[in-house]
């Protein structure tokens, strides 16, 4: 098990009208990973209604923001356990198998144009042996081709921009990797966190993106800019790409300024929980579908 504590803090300037934003910066709730505490605190005396999607566990925050300064702070401690298995185990699903909730996760989405990348998928990888080892050498592979740079894409990138510009952050990583799965008919999907333990020569902690690819009936954990520490991934947000679970939907004029961000492990032995570490297994933090 691990422990992570995290904070995040949000500044925005509303100008002119009130603002509607929708926040999805709670962490999710699942039977892996278990919300020990949490605050969830605004700058102004206006009402918040939180309210959960049933099928993910996706969390949100709802709110009308009065024109001046608004603050958003939100804090939790959360518990993940970890499904661990061998990789030689894990097999890709035929589509007949496949359970209902994951058939949304093969289709082409806003960011994830699978359609259009199914020859440069059939190409560097439909002659490999299928199974959990076909969809670590689409992260391995993306994460050699693609550069980590930062601000170097915008809210219209795309999959199929990526591998043109071969740049990106971890959002167009994980955009190229789900496209690339889903083009050899393989179920994978866009999660959000925090970039826990990541280089520091990247900049301050910040909000991450990583995937999950449907393996043997459940959802396990790949992070095609290797940024991370595997165990360290917590979870805010599930969907088809970054158009899903975007952190701050905002409907009006608005500033706001660069997140501030924290998370840390806390370790107890004795309690069995364990810093965030490198792991060779395959991982879960998802119940079987």
């Amino acid at each position: 098990m691990v422990r992570l504590k995290l904070f995040i803090e949000l500044q925005y300037e509303i100008i002119g009208d009130v603002s509607d934003f929708i926040f999805n910066i709670h962490a999710a709730q699942t039977p892996c990973q278990i919300l020990v505490s949490e605050n969830f605190q605004v700058s102004q005396p206006v009402a918040v209604a939180l309210f959960t999607d049933p099928v993910h566990g996706n969390r949100y925050a709802r709110l009308r923001a009065q024109p001046g300064p608004l603050s958003v702070r939100y804090d939790a401690v959360v518990e993940i356990t970890h499904h661990v298995a061998a990789p030689d185990s894990l097999g890709e699903v035929p589509i007949a198998a496949l359970p209902t909730e994951a058939l949304a996760y093969i289709y082409p989405s806003r960011y994830c144009q699978s359609d259009r990348l199914r020859q440069l998928a059939n190409s560097e990888f439909g002659g490999l042996r299928q199974g959990y080892w076909r969809v670590r050498a689409i992260q391995d592979w993306v994460q050699r081709k693609t550069k980590f740079v930062s601000g170097s894409s915008n809210a219209t990138t795309s999959a199929v921009d990526t591998v043109i510009e071969q740049v990106g952050v971890c959002r167009d990583f994980a955009h190229l990797m789900i496209a690339l799965c889903r083009a050899l008919n393989i179920p994978a999907r866009f999660v959000t966190g925090i970039d826990y333990a990541s280089n520091p020569i990247f900049g301050p902690p910040d909000f991450h993106a990583y995937v999950e690819a449907f393996l043997g009936g459940r959802w396990y954990l790949f992070d095609p800019t290797g940024m991370v520490l595997p165990t360290g991934l917590m979870r805010f947000g599930t969907g088809r790409d970054a158009a899903d679970v975007s952190f701050a939907t905002i409907f009006g004029t608005v500033r706001f300024t660069q997140p501030y961000i924290g998370i840390e492990g806390i370790e107890d032995l004795a309690a069995g929980i364990d810093l965030p570490r490198a792991c060779v297994d395959a991982l879960s933090t998802d119940c079987v579908v």
